[in-house]
């Protein structure tokens, strides 16, 4: 069978000088502050829906969601968690009121109900600046969403959005609990893909 090149001219820019969204040559440049290039109606029409780099999807501006009403409440406790030892823990308790789903949500009119959890970290140096990063996203109405609950499989009700919380002190990771070695880190990837990061 005989080897040829495939031409992907199609799907693939050519170069650094052409567009990722149109796949033509850069017409109008426009650089983001992630220092990728496009044209500048091609990436304004993109940014009507999400301001964020098709390429390295870094926010650009802010980003809000569709979370409905409700209260982030932060308490201090003396338990450390598993992984955690020199140091004592952040209880975050999120509470939503039982509501009728509004124009953003997915069934504009209908009920949900109301629910609270609760969630864990750390308080030392790098917990801290996750819970600031957390209490940005809820102010951005980023942490919850009204939808179908990935546990139960129930419909029009109030679950998290794509960023994840250890709702357990312990058990691990498969038990949403510590220790968890690399959860802090995997947290802020997270709230970052939302445009949340101490930058902004």
């Amino acid at each position: 069978m005989e080897n040829t090149p495939n031409n992907h001219s199609d799907v693939v820019r050519k170069s650094t000088d052409d567009c990722a969204i149109c796949l033509d040559k850069i017409q109008e440049k426009k650089v983001l502050k992630c220092l990728h290039s496009f044209c500048s109606p091609c990436i304004d029409s993109v940014f009507k829906f999400k301001p964020a780099c098709p390429i390295c999807n870094t926010y650009h501006g802010v980003y809000t969601g569709n979370q409905p009403d409700g209260t982030m409440t932060v308490m201090r406790s003396w338990q450390r968690l598993p992984g955690f030892e020199n140091c004592g823990s952040i209880v975050i308790q999120y509470s939503f009121p039982a509501g009728i789903q509004g124009p953003e949500h997915p069934n504009p009119g209908v009920r949900y109900s109301s629910t609270s959890r609760t969630a864990f970290l750390p308080a030392c140096e790098e917990g801290e600046k996750v819970l600031r990063l957390l209490r940005k996203a809820f102010d951005r109405r980023l942490i919850f969403t009204i939808g179908q609950s990935a546990t139960t499989g129930l419909n029009n009700v109030i679950t998290w959005n794509d960023i994840h919380h250890k709702t357990s002190i312990g058990g691990g990771p498969q038990c949403f609990g510590y220790p968890d070695p690399a959860y802090l880190f995997r947290v802020q990837e997270e709230l970052r893909l939302k445009g949340v990061t101490e930058d902004d």
